[in-house]
């Protein structure tokens, strides 16, 4: 048990100035924390099974200013809306 507390504050000290680390806390108090936790736990794996290797053809990649763009863009959009729906809640 001292192993997961020391590994998990560990692991949270580190994430602490992420942005999907305070997207996951905002995500949790309003629908659960189980159900949160499994999703980021299950989300910060990649998706991938451990222990298997793909032998595919190589893929086109997006270019990374399009990937850093848009998640840029879809952080702000999802920001905007969590302000818009508080001060809605608010009056």
């Amino acid at each position: 048990m001292d192993a997961f507390l020391l590994s998990t504050a560990v692991i949270l000290v580190a994430a602490l100035g992420d942005k999907t680390m305070l997207a996951i806390i905002t995500l949790a108090t309003r629908e659960g924390w189980f159900g949160t936790w499994v999703g980021s736990t299950v989300g910060r794996g990649g998706g991938r099974r451990p222990g298997r290797r793909r032998r595919c053809a190589p893929r086109k990649k997006l270019p990374e200013n399009v990937i850093r763009w848009g998640a840029a863009a879809l952080f702000a959009l999802f920001g905007v809306l969590l302000v818009v729906e508080g001060v809605r809640g608010l009056g």
